[in-house]
C-alpha cells in the first residue's frame, strides 16, 4: 500500500473535471444519464495538462480521503467533496491576490457570480492570453488557465471553488448554493 501524504490542490481540479464529464453525459430531457465510456487517465490527463502519472496519484490520493469511490476511480462523491469544499478547502488550500496581472477572470469576476455581485477589483489566474487585468490568484493548479479554455463547466466549478477560497462570507454562500446546482442537476 502506498503511503498517503494527504491532498494536493491538483486532487480538487481532477475530481471537478470528472464532474464536469460526467455533467455532459446528462440527457436534461429524459434525465437519464447516457452510458458512456470509461473515463480514462490518459484523456484527464490531456484535457488539464497533467501527466497520467500524477492522475493516477491524485485519483488514489482521493479514494484514500474518501472523496471517490474506491471501486471505481471515476464515481465522485459529490456531497463530501462538497463539504470538503464549503468547510475545507480556504484552509487547506489558502489564497491570497497578488500583484495586478492579465489574465482569467476567476472568483466573484467569473460567471455565474459575475451577474450577482458587483465589485470593483477583478481576480484573475495569470495568463498572457488572459482579457482581463486584474489581481493574480494562483490556481490550484498551473494548468488551470489553460485546461478550461475549451471547458466552461470546468471553469465555471473552478471559479466558484476560488470563491470559496477567497470570498467574504456572501461570496462563499452564493459560491456553495451554485456548486450545489452544478454538482446535483
Amino acid at each position: 500500500m502506498k503511503d498517503h501524504k494527504g491532498m494536493r490542490p491538483q486532487d480538487i481540479v481532477v475530481l471537478l473535471a470528472i464532474i464536469a464529464i460526467e455533467q455532459k453525459d446528462w440527457n436534461k430531457k429524459s434525465g437519464l444519464r447516457f452510458m458512456h465510456k470509461e473515463i480514462q487517465n490518459k484523456d484527464l490527463a490531456d484535457s488539464l495538462k497533467i501527466s497520467s502519472a500524477e492522475i493516477s496519484a491524485s485519483l488514489y490520493r482521493s479514494s484514500f480521503s474518501g472523496l471517490i469511490d474506491k471501486n471505481s476511480y471515476k464515481k465522485v462523491f459529490a456531497q463530501s467533496l462538497l463539504d470538503f469544499i464549503k468547510f475545507g478547502i480556504k484552509y487547506v488550500f489558502p489564497v491570497q491576490p497578488g500583484p495586478l496581472v492579465r489574465g482569467v477572470p476567476t472568483a466573484h469576476s467569473a460567471q455565474p457570480l459575475k451577474s450577482q455581485l458587483s465589485f470593483q477589483e477583478e481576480m484573475v489566474w495569470e495568463d498572457a492570453e488572459g482579457t482581463v487585468r486584474g489581481q493574480s490568484i494562483i490556481p490550484l493548479y498551473s494548468s488551470v488557465p489553460l485546461a478550461v479554455k475549451n471547458n466552461p463547466l470546468l471553469y465555471e466549478l473552478l471559479a466558484l471553488t476560488d470563491s470559496v477560497r477567497i470570498g467574504g462570507a456572501r461570496e462563499r454562500e452564493l459560491a456553495i448554493a451554485e456548486l450545489e446546482k452544478r454538482f446535483f442537476q
